[in-house]
């Protein structure tokens, strides 16, 4: 059996101000805005950041611990991943059967990547 290829697309984060934050990595890093989704009753405001940063707004959130919401990982093989993941005791979560919590808590979403996007993003040498 060979092993799916993967790679973290994203890493999101509970912060207090998506704006003051989306002001950093523009003026500071010069990272545009990906994408991004408005408060919608209970869900909160999200801004997806280039560079693999998802903002969740979350007024309230005092920090540090339980900043990091979940980690979304790109795969080559959704179904064999899925299937891998529930022998190793990761349980879906509500949102759906991508959404998983692993054993200790670790949130991940999978994401079924394009052909050749893992392998794409794998090439990459970020130390070039």
């Amino acid at each position: 059996m060979s092993l799916p290829r993967a790679y973290v697309e994203h890493v999101a984060i509970r912060v207090p101000d998506v704006d003051h934050h989306v002001g950093f990595f523009r003026e500071v890093l010069g990272l545009a805005i990906r994408d991004e989704q408005p408060a919608d009753g209970a869900r909160p405001r999200q801004v997806w950041v280039l560079g693999s940063v998802q903002l969740i707004e979350d007024p309230h959130f005092a920090g540090p611990e339980g900043r990091l919401a979940h980690l979304g990982i790109m795969v080559d093989d959704y179904e064999g991943v899925l299937a891998r993941a529930a022998a190793w005791g990761a349980k879906a979560l509500p949102a759906g059967p991508n959404w998983l919590e692993l054993p200790g808590g670790l949130n991940i979403e999978i994401l079924q990547a394009s052909a050749g996007a893992v392998e794409a993003a794998l090439a990459i040498n970020p130390r070039a």
